[in-house]
């Protein structure tokens, strides 16, 4: 049943003045409820990696990776220094919907990511903190669940002599070639990002086709619409045999040789708080 403009606006003032039962009761029709959520809780506790746990078996990139708590920061690397064994780093609780807030920190060259809805497997949602030239910080990338990419744009550094002492965009594509609700402006994303300096990421996830929205230092740069994409190489229903409803929280150090010797990628500040959606009828 299709509900006019009106009929909208008598739903949530009944609901708001009478409570859900009564409206339902007046309206005959069935209501979305507002979804709560609950309160923020630490997933880092700052001292320690309790809560957290390395991929158990090999996976593509490696057997796990150097995980430390450093001066109470979370930093990932390779094992050893410069091997070519990374790994993923991950939460021991499961999440479904939820939003997420993290700080990083990725020294330039390193190629990590925030893996949502991830599992030991590797496989996930990942939102890319690819962080060297060609790179991308901030948009989605299908981990083990079909490679497929939603990245409008490449990062790039520019150096003095060998020193980063900038960052430029290359590459340019629209929402239409990957499939993106939306994408922030390439120069938007440039102004935001905090050069050698920690970055907040938040990131919304909804839905059983998930609805991803991430967010840089408070600048929206992208939505994802896991439901209806047309992104290259997404195939919904066998990512969501794969992942299920739910999974991990993860950080990652990618396995290769492009991970620069001793580099380090850094986390902070890791909350989340899960969205409880409910649907009302009659």
């Amino acid at each position: 049943m299709s509900l006019s403009a009106d009929r909208r606006t008598f739903l949530r003032a009944t609901v708001s003045a009478a409570g859900a039962s009564t409206a339902l009761s007046v309206l005959g029709v069935r209501a979305y409820a507002a979804p709560p959520t609950s309160e923020w809780i630490n997933l880092f506790d700052g001292n320690s990696l309790k809560g957290w746990h390395k991929n158990p078996q090999k996976i593509g990139h490696g057997t796990g990776g150097i995980w430390r708590v450093e001066d109470g920061t979370i930093t990932g690397e390779q094992d050893p220094p410069g091997s070519g064994n990374g790994g993923i780093l991950l939460t021991d609780q499961t999440f479904g919907d939820f939003e997420l807030m993290i700080d990083m920190m990725p020294d330039w060259g390193v190629c990590s990511g925030l893996f949502l809805r991830g599992n030991d497997r590797g496989q996930c949602f990942q939102m890319m903190v690819d962080y060297h030239d060609a790179g991308n910080v901030g948009q989605i990338y299908g981990e083990g669940t079909g490679g497929f990419n939603t990245r409008t744009f490449d990062i790039d550094g520019e150096y003095d002599e060998k020193r980063l002492v900038g960052l430029v965009t290359s590459n340019n594509k629209s929402t239409t070639d990957v499939g993106l609700k939306y994408a922030c402006e390439p120069a938007a994303w440039l102004k935001a990002w905090k050069l050698n300096d920690w970055n907040t990421a938040r990131v919304r996830v909804e839905g059983q086709y998930p609805l991803i929205t991430t967010w840089i230092n408070g600048l929206k740069v992208c939505v994802f619409d896991g439901a209806s994409a047309s992104t290259p190489k997404y195939d919904k229903q066998g990512v969501f045999e794969k992942l299920g409803r739910g999974g991990s929280i993860a950080v990652q150090v990618h396995g290769g040789t492009g991970w620069p010797t001793g580099a380090k990628c850094r986390w902070n500040d890791i909350k989340i708080r899960e969205i409880k959606r409910s649907w009302i009828a009659c």
